[in-house]
Parts: structure tokens; C-alpha cells; sequence
């Protein structure tokens, strides 16, 4: 199991390129008991046939079958992920399914080509990324006005349930390369005007937030 020591300042490009790398090949056995709530942040998405979704931080693709189903072969799906081992087992997914509306990117997010006026942009586990201002901001210059938003992943835990944060440690060494913002991970998105409702699950370990942009 490769783990990161993960600081409390900006989240480390380098650093997260290896993690990823050495993670790739369990990559999916990891976030597979996440399944139910990556299936929940998509549904509240609301996407519609024909309409266009940012897969911020995308991994191997898990969340790409159930995006290219909403948005349907008129629409399109662009799947952004740094790492290069990451967005090879995405693109054998994709070339194996036949999806032909997904556009796969490897880039740091802040520095993508990504299409103007998307109408929804999904965030499944990807910290170190909203913990990136720069890549925040990338993301939401390229939404439509009113675009939809859902963000899940790792929260501390509330002091009520303290006793829950070495689990919470232990998934995160293992996932991210900075520890700053957990207490609040969508907070960088409110901050730029992203109207969230944020649920804490699993006794606040785990957090779904859901909305729209102004």
C-alpha cells in the first residue's frame, strides 16, 4: 500500500503524480466502496441528453459510464486526469465500451483545454484539486451560468465523532498530498460563488455537496 505524507500546505503536483502512478493498479478496488456515493453525486447532477460534463480528476474512468448514460451520444462527457497511468486504464475503458462522446485530457486541471459553457462538472474524491485555486478557478471559467455541481470525497470528522478522524487519516495518506482544507473541502468552491447543499456522511467522515454556480 502506497501512502503519502501529506502536509497542511498547497497540495504537492509531483508528489500526487507518483501516488497516482504507484495506485493505478488498484486504483478502482480502492474507491469501489464509494460506488453508492459516486452514483449520488451524479444523479444530482440532473444531467440532460445532449448536454456537456467536466469528470474533474477522473482516475481510471469510474464515473464515466454513468455520465456518458445521461448525457447520451449527443452529449459530451471531457475526462480530465494528470496522471498518464491514470488516463490509459480510462481510455481502455472508453475504447472498449465504444463511448464515442468522451474527450479524455491529461493535464493538470488548471491548465486543460476544456470546452466553454459546460453545464455540469463532477468532483469524485479529488482534494488536492479543490485545495488548487488555480485549478478552481480554471474549472468554473469554463461553466455555463447555472451549471451544476457535485463535489464528494474525505471530510474530518466533527469533534463528535473525533474518534473517526485516524480513519480518515489512514484513507488520506493514501489519496492526497495535502491535509489542508478537510475540514471543509468545497469550501474554495463557495467561496467563488457556488451555491452548495452539503450533507456529511458516516458520522461526517465522508461529505456530498451538491448545487449550482450563480
Amino acid at each position: 500500500m502506497v501512502m503519502a505524507t501529506p502536509g497542511t500546505g498547497p497540495a504537492d503536483e509531483t508528489a500526487a503524480l507518483a501516488l497516482y502512478r504507484a495506485r493505478c493498479g488498484y486504483y478502482d478496488l480502492q474507491l469501489a466502496p464509494y460506488e453508492a456515493l459516486r452514483r449520488c453525486a451524479i444523479e444530482h447532477l440532473a444531467l440532460q441528453p445532449g448536454q456537456t460534463v467536466l469528470d474533474i480528476g477522473c482516475g481510471t474512468g469510474m464515473s464515466l459510464d454513468l455520465l456518458q448514460q445521461a448525457v447520451g451520444p449527443q452529449g459530451q462527457v471531457v475526462a480530465i486526469d494528470q496522471s498518464r497511468e491514470m488516463l490509459d486504464q480510462a481510455r481502455r475503458r472508453v475504447d472498449c465500451a465504444g463511448w464515442h462522446q468522451i474527450e479524455l485530457v491529461c493535464s493538470p486541471v488548471q491548465d486543460a483545454a476544456l470546452p466553454a459553457g459546460a453545464d455540469a462538472a463532477l468532483f469524485h474524491f479529488t482534494h488536492d484539486i479543490l485545495q488548487t485555486p488555480a485549478a478552481l478557478d480554471h474549472v468554473l471559467a469554463h461553466l455555463a451560468p447555472g451549471a451544476r455541481l457535485a463535489v464528494c470525497g474525505l471530510k474530518w470528522a466533527p469533534p463528535w465523532f473525533a474518534a473517526l478522524n485516524p480513519l480518515v487519516w489512514w484513507n488520506a495518506v493514501q489519496s492526497v498530498t495535502t491535509l489542508d482544507g478537510l475540514d471543509a473541502p468545497w469550501a474554495g468552491l463557495a467561496q467563488r460563488g457556488a451555491r452548495l447543499t452539503v450533507e456529511s456522511l458516516f458520522g461526517g467522515t465522508l461529505f456530498l455537496a451538491c448545487g449550482r454556480m450563480p
